[in-house]
């Protein structure tokens, strides 16, 4: 495989989009793309990581929280966004299941500079665990900018598997929407990649919950 072929893919979102009208669900469907990997040894090989910004927000209910000191939490609420003080941390006492029970709430969370350093100490390392450590954010960057910024942004990780799955969009998407996110998602995928599309052994993209 050597590279992405544009109209192929169009066809394919085509198709996607005309199966999700036709049998509407109740939910709204995440578009995933689904990548499985070849000549690569998670074991030996050096493991990957990489965040990339899409050009749309993948995902329409996005909930993000703002862990803020007083500034922070005045601007999110003006915006309409979920918070939490650090008052409010403190009370769920490093309680695991509590801390678990936050994470799957969120999908991102975003905290005050001068707090990022207190969180772990506050709640232990659950956040970091499900992989939702809050993103920093200082007094000289703009709130609205960051969450769209977290929005947009989704995570590549290589583990124990060969197999990546991330959400690229949503079936309300225009069909040159999801085209422009996968497109970029795949190619910066495989600049990650040590032998970039000769590491490649397939890619699906299909609507799921």
């Amino acid at each position: 495989m050597s590279k992405i072929h544009k109209d192929t893919l169009q066809e394919y979102i085509h198709d996607l989009k005309t199966f999700s009208e036709e049998k509407k669900r109740k939910f709204l469907e995440t578009v995933e793309l689904q990548i499985s990997l070849k000549n690569y040894d998670p074991a030996r090989d050096k493991r990957f990581s990489g965040t990339v910004k899409l050009r749309h927000i993948p995902k329409k209910n996005f909930r993000i929280c703002i862990i803020g000191d007083e500034r922070h939490l005045d601007e999110a609420k003006e915006l309409g966004l979920e918070t939490k003080s650090v008052e409010d941390l403190k009370k769920l006492n490093k309680n695991k299941k509590l801390v678990k029970k936050l994470a799957k709430q969120f999908d991102a969370f975003i905290a005050s500079d001068g707090l990022i350093k207190q969180i772990p100490r506050i709640l232990g390392p659950g956040l970091n665990k499900a992989g939702k450590f809050p993103t920093s954010l200082s007094h000289n960057e703009t709130m609205k900018e960051k969450v769209d910024t977290v929005q947009r942004t989704i995570k590549f990780q290589m583990k124990k598997v060969l197999c990546l799955s991330v959400a690229v969009g949503n079936v309300s998407m225009s069909e040159e929407e999801l085209l422009a996110n996968i497109m970029l998602a795949v190619n910066f995928l495989v600049s990650l990649l040590k032998k970039n599309w000769q590491n490649v052994r397939s890619l699906n993209v299909k609507s799921t919950m």
